[in-house]
């Protein structure tokens, strides 16, 4: 899906055997580890594709059937990672935060008609993302009991369901995500690198 224009090819199918679509999860996308200076620039590049411009234009192309139907309902997953800046994985942090802004003033947008887009912000989970993302040495996830990939989808469509705009997973994800709004945004990103880097 990191292809360009794969989105669409999807719709196209998706619309030439009349399959209406009422609810939209984009939950595809990778994360790099590393610092960026050293990190590989068509991984990073295929991560923004797939984050980024994919579930832009998955988006774009269901949202307008939705409209004219006047009903459905899209769920994007960003991360907790989306309410601060992220060294050590600086895209990725910054193509979650990409997603929480589009799909909140997407939600705003067609609030009146019917639809709904939900910001699904998880924080790590116990999935084959660390292993992909190469981070599984780091304080965020070494010796941490994690939630299931399913105990997070469960959450997450449970607040689609309900039209919630931003869901964050977990209490603790709760208090961090907000916590960050009341500290120097210099200290928050001190703090990120910490809880990021490698293990000792």
């Amino acid at each position: 899906m990191s292809a360009f224009n794969s989105a669409q090819e999807v719709y196209d199918e998706t619309t030439k055997e009349n399959i209406q679509i009422d609810f939209l999860i984009n939950n595809a996308g990778f994360g790099v580890f590393g610092m960026f200076a050293e990190t590989d620039w068509n991984k990073e590049l295929q991560m923004i594709n797939l984050n980024i411009t994919t579930l832009t234009q998955f988006t774009k192309l269901y949202l307008k059937d939705m409209v004219k139907r006047k009903s459905g309902k899209i769920m994007n997953v960003a991360s907790t990672a989306a309410f601060q800046s992220g060294p050590t994985m600086a895209v990725y942090y910054a193509t979650k935060a990409y997603i929480l802004s589009f799909s909140e003033a997407v939600g705003d947008e067609v609030s009146d008609k019917g639809v709904t887009v939900t910001s699904l912000c998880p924080g790590a989970t116990e999935s084959g993302f660390q292993a992909v993302a190469a981070m599984e040495e780091s304080n965020v996830v070494k010796g941490k009991k994690l939630p299931t990939s399913r105990e997070v989808a469960e959450y997450g469509y449970a607040a689609m369901m309900k039209g919630k705009t931003v869901a964050i997973q977990g209490l603790m994800n709760y208090l961090m995500a907000n916590s960050v709004r009341f500290l120097p945004r210099a200290l928050v990103v001190k703090i990120t690198r910490k809880i990021q880097e490698k293990a000792k």
